[in-house]
């Protein structure tokens, strides 16, 4: 069985039909979250996300722009990206926006996985040290947790008494799309995020999704170009903050 897992697309179209056009064959997918916010293209990428039929659980982005929570706790460039959203979502995507469920969510033909937003912890904790995988890990007794929100593909598992981070194995030199490697060890637990599809923070500029496959016991991280110009332009006139056109091209 194989599992796409995507994270964090956060409105970006042209991202997430490069990941889609570039994604292994697969049985079923898990959304992590952050479907809506920051992209000018929610409608759309909703649609796509609904398509695919996934695993979902709710972001904060989600709950902000469907108007489920307040806006205190977001700087003003992502409330703004989050009221505009909620501007010019349609009835329909709305509505399948206020009924993502909260995570941590488990599925039956995944056993011993879990899909979290956040954190096992809360659903808008970061897992961003190996503190807080620490944790996340002592906090759970799943073999598998998938998480997001962070916008950094990574892994997390915890051989001793601390929680460390895991390098990934490289299985090509492309310098356009990028596939590494991490084997699992059915002994341990582990932490995995498959990255953002829609704004990646860790310096690289292509889009992060991953492929889970439970009988290879592997899990392949993937980074695919895609037109970024085009996502730029859809949010600059969109009228939404330059900022969130800009660091796309950083990947930031």
């Amino acid at each position: 069985m194989r599992l796409l897992l995507v994270s964090d697309i956060h409105g970006n179209l042209e991202a997430l039909e490069a990941c889609l056009d570039s994604a292994p064959e697969h049985d079923s997918v898990a959304n992590l979250g952050d479907v809506v916010g920051y992209g000018a293209s929610p409608n759309q990428v909703i649609d796509l996300v609904r398509e695919m039929a996934p695993i979902n659980v709710r972001g904060n982005h989600d709950r902000c722009c469907c108007g489920m929570v307040d806006l205190s706790n977001f700087n003003p460039v992502a409330a703004a990206a989050a009221l505009w959203t909620r501007s010019k979502l349609s009835d329909f995507n709305l509505d399948w926006l206020i009924g993502l469920p909260r995570g941590p969510r488990r599925d039956a033909a995944w056993e011993g996985a879990q899909f979290v937003h956040g954190s096992p912890l809360g659903e808008d904790d970061y897992i961003s040290s190996e503190f807080s995988a620490n944790a996340a890990l002592e906090g759970t007794s799943s073999r598998l947790t998938f998480f997001g929100h962070t916008h950094i593909q990574c892994a997390f598992t915890r051989p001793r008494r601390l929680a460390e981070p895991l390098p990934l194995e490289r299985l090509n030199s492309a310098s356009r799309a990028q596939v590494s490697r991490l084997k699992l060890n059915p002994a341990q637990q582990y932490l995995v995020n498959p990255g953002s599809v829609g704004q990646p923070r860790d310096r690289d500029r292509r889009a992060a999704f991953a492929l889970y496959d439970s009988k290879k016991h592997e899990i392949r991280f993937y980074r695919v170009p895609y037109d970024i110009k085009r996502a730029q332009e859809r949010i600059l006139q969109a009228g939404l903050p330059e900022m969130l056109a800009t660091r796309l091209a950083d990947g930031r």
